[in-house]
């Protein structure tokens, strides 16, 4: 196994509740069960306000605080960042880092364009965002939350967002709260210059990148290209930290895992995933088969992997990752 020290995290389904494949109080318990095993260090939720709905993160997050003590917890990702107010959303994310005593990360990114998929572009319109306002509004989001959660008299004045001497109470107890930026930017859905102003985004204004739907050789690439940046920055590269977002079946049957995954996808999503869409996120079959693809991130440089259990059964997938993927994986519990 590789001796690169990579930490694990579990991503609850919070949109699982609305499709009914699980309730509101069995996600806690799964977070409450996370902590106890003493092998994850993290506990993520997901997150939108129309497209794909489900339980609110802010408030999910508040109640899995109240149930730990130990584990980080964060938004895998906050896709809907760019639609909030900076303010508001300052003081949530400050109130919910003082109620865990500073166990808050924030992953943020662009959420869907609204080109592709109707229900991001509806959820754009309803919350009064151009699209094309993405990027930029993101860029500034990040720079105001910063300033909001430092400074006594915060003052931001951007294309987008602008306020003056704002003394925003309580402060967050991390200082500074991490933000990552979560993205996995294509060349087949945008151009090499897209590629690179996304990857220059993460350098500049984030403290890590967290990723999904993502093959080991490119999260290499991407990784090398960000560190280079980092140093082109003027950032230290050794403080930087990357996560990847993935998920596991398991099933001694390989296609049976598939279509197990592929079913609870397609209702998660509203979408009809192909193989290749299903695996490039979810390693699909025996418990050996999913530790061999998981080591190949760990391999890759990922500091942070998140694991979603999907399928039929959640809580027996939690199991399964808990008492015999990680395990495999060398993990042993750290209370």
């Amino acid at each position: 196994m590789s001796e690169r020290k990579t930490s694990f995290g579990l991503t609850i389904s919070n949109r699982a509740v609305v499709i009914r494949a699980v309730q509101a109080k069995e996600l806690i318990e799964m977070a409450i069960k996370a902590e106890a095993s003493g092998l994850l260090n993290a506990v993520w939720v997901g997150d939108s306000i129309l497209s794909k709905p489900r339980l609110e993160c802010i408030p999910i997050l508040g109640a899995i605080s109240s149930h730990t003590a130990r584990v980080r917890l964060g938004v895998a990702c906050m896709a809907t960042l760019v639609q909030r107010n900076p303010v508001l959303f300052a003081l949530q994310w400050a109130s919910l880092d003082v109620i865990s005593q500073g166990r808050m990360l924030l992953a943020a990114c662009l959420g869907y364009p609204a080109g592709q998929h109707p229900a991001a572009a509806r959820e754009l319109e309803v919350m009064g965002i151009a699209s094309k306002e993405r990027p930029g509004r993101m860029e500034e989001m990040i720079q105001a939350l910063r300033i909001l959660w430092s400074s006594e008299k915060a003052t931001f004045r951007g294309k987008y967002y602008s306020f003056e001497e704002v003394n925003l109470l309580p402060k967050p107890v991390q200082q500074p709260c991490p933000i990552y930026i979560a993205a996995t930017p294509r060349l087949n859905s945008i151009s090499e210059r897209g590629v690179e102003r996304a990857l220059r985004r993460i350098a500049r204004f984030s403290d890590g990148w967290m990723t999904n739907q993502i093959r080991p050789e490119m999260v290499k690439d991407y990784l090398s290209r960000i560190r280079r940046m980092l140093v082109e920055e003027g950032r230290d590269a050794n403080q930087f930290k990357t996560a990847l977002y993935y998920g596991i079946c398991v099933n001694s049957d390989r296609d049976e895992a598939f279509r197990e995954a592929k079913a609870f996808l397609d209702a998660y999503y509203g979408r009809d995933f192909t193989r290749e869409g299903v695996e490039i996120w979810t390693a699909c079959g025996p418990v050996d088969h999913c530790v061999k693809c998981i080591q190949s991130f760990i391999d890759a440089g990922v500091d942070h992997i998140t694991i979603r259990p999907i399928g039929r059964h959640l809580e027996e997938q939690l199991r399964i990752y808990l008492d015999e993927v990680l395990p495999a994986l060398g993990l042993t519990a750290s209370l």
